[in-house]
């Protein structure tokens, strides 16, 4: 049940990263001139959503092996 619960987690990030990438180069499209703080809202955002799914995936295989 573990492994189910990492490979939703993991399918959860990647949907999310997506997500995130894809309405930054909607954003920079309509404002140009904001793209440097659009890229690094984009990338902080982006890195917090990977942690909360390396967590998830971490405690989703210890379920698995405790």
């Amino acid at each position: 049940m573990g492994a189910i619960g990492a490979g939703i987690a993991a399918l959860g990030v990647g949907l999310g990263v997506g997500m995130i990438g894809s309405r930054a180069m909607e954003a920079i499209a309509r404002q140009p001139e904001a793209v440097g703080d659009i890229r690094n809202n984009m990338i902080l955002t982006a890195a917090f959503v990977e942690g909360a799914g390396l967590f998830a995936i971490v405690v989703a295989l210890l379920a698995v092996f405790s």
